[in-house]
């Protein structure tokens, strides 16, 4: 499951499913997100500053996504122990807050590409282990969300004893193709076999 960036929509993180699962193993989609804002494009919620989301929008899309989410993964059949939750930029913050949110059933696996993990006032993430496996990716040129900000997220998460695979490339806002790969090797042992 992928949450595409601000400003962006449900197509633009799809051809990372392919790269990401390339024996497509898994059953892959990429939700829009539900507001329609300025500049333009699909955003989750609306800016309150780089780390903290605006809370209503954030908690509006929350639960309509962790409602989407849950009821998709119903469809098809398959546990949260199955489920790789990631994302990019402001997907990102969603797929932190899908996998570590208060009473969310826990994920096979977080991926963060260019994010950071959000303070939202009336909503905390659950940092109790055991936590997932997260891969975070960051760009340590990126002008729109700091690499301080993946930073800050892997040392909070190694802190309570969470296994983070971590890289950080000389790139601005965007995805390393050559992470994406060790993502996808890492991920292949993570997901159990459907059954």
């Amino acid at each position: 499951m992928l949450f595409h960036g601000r400003g962006a929509d449900e197509h633009d993180l799809f051809p990372l499913l392919d790269a990401l699962d390339p024996g497509r193993r898994l059953v892959g989609a990429t939700p829009r997100g539900p507001l329609s804002l300025p500049p333009g494009g699909a955003h989750w919620y609306v800016l309150g500053g780089i780390g903290t989301p605006e809370a209503a929008t954030f908690n509006a899309s929350f639960a309509a996504a962790s409602e989407w989410l849950d009821g998709f993964l119903a469809e098809h059949s398959l546990g949260h122990d199955r489920l790789v939750v990631g994302g990019f930029s402001q997907g990102g913050v969603m797929a932190y807050s899908l996998g570590l949110g208060p009473g969310r059933p826990r994920p096979a696996a977080i991926v963060a590409f260019s994010s950071f993990m959000p303070t939202v006032e009336g909503f905390e993430l659950d940092l109790a282990p055991p936590l997932p496996p997260l891969a975070i990716g960051h760009g340590t040129l990126d002008p729109v969300i700091g690499v301080e900000w993946g930073r800050q997220a892997r040392e909070a998460l190694e802190g309570v004893g969470a296994q983070v695979l971590y890289r950080e490339t000389p790139m601005y806002h965007q995805i390393d193709p050559e992470f994406v790969r060790d993502v996808s090797d890492w991920l292949g042992p993570l997901i159990p076999p459907r059954g």
